[in-house]
């Protein structure tokens, strides 16, 4: 049976969208949450349990720490729902490469919004595009899920903003 319905989720804010010197010393992977971006996550577990009730739900997530964190704070309301949550790391942020400072990020930004922000692939990361097709595999797993038998009404996403704009993109068909 395919789900009711698809609930998307972004992390909250994070340590990087507040210090962008985080990324400096910090893998983008092992930012934490803003005590705001828990208020955000709690905040969306409220709300997503006013849209599900009572209903089961299966849960993916990124293995980003800010995004296991956003959903522990989530499940503070919906844990009698949740029949399953598995990190997957196909919706994974885009890789912005090594560490670097705020002010070389600023060049490949410019770089990359002159080239393509779909198509330029950050040095030592990701494009846009190579998001998208982590994002399709991920679907063709997430449809052969759908087809298990007692597959719950609801799914519920946490990931990232690049990561959820590509999934959007794919799900809808949209054009780049």
């Amino acid at each position: 049976m395919k789900p009711q319905r698809i609930l998307l989720v972004r992390h909250g804010n994070s340590e990087g969208n507040v210090d962008k010197n985080q990324y400096k010393t910090v893998a983008d992977y092992a930012l934490n949450l803003t005590p705001e971006g828990i208020a955000q996550a709690r905040q969306a577990g409220k709300e997503i349990k006013n849209i599900v009730g009572s209903e089961p739900m299966y849960v993916y997530l990124s293995p980003y720490y800010r995004t296991r964190q956003t959903y522990a704070y989530i499940k503070e309301s919906i844990e009698a729902n949740v029949v399953k949550a598995i990190e997957d790391p196909r919706i994974r942020e885009q890789d912005w490469g090594h560490l670097r400072g705020p002010e070389v990020n600023e060049e490949i930004i410019k770089e990359r919004d002159q080239f393509s922000t779909f198509y330029y692939r950050i040095p030592d990361g990701e494009s846009g595009a190579d998001v998208y097709d982590r994002v399709s595999t991920f679907l063709e797993t997430l449809h052969r899920d759908f087809d298990k038998p007692e597959y719950p009404e609801n799914v519920l996403i946490v990931t990232h903003g690049m990561t959820l704009r590509l999934f959007l993109m794919r799900w809808f068909h949209w054009t780049v």
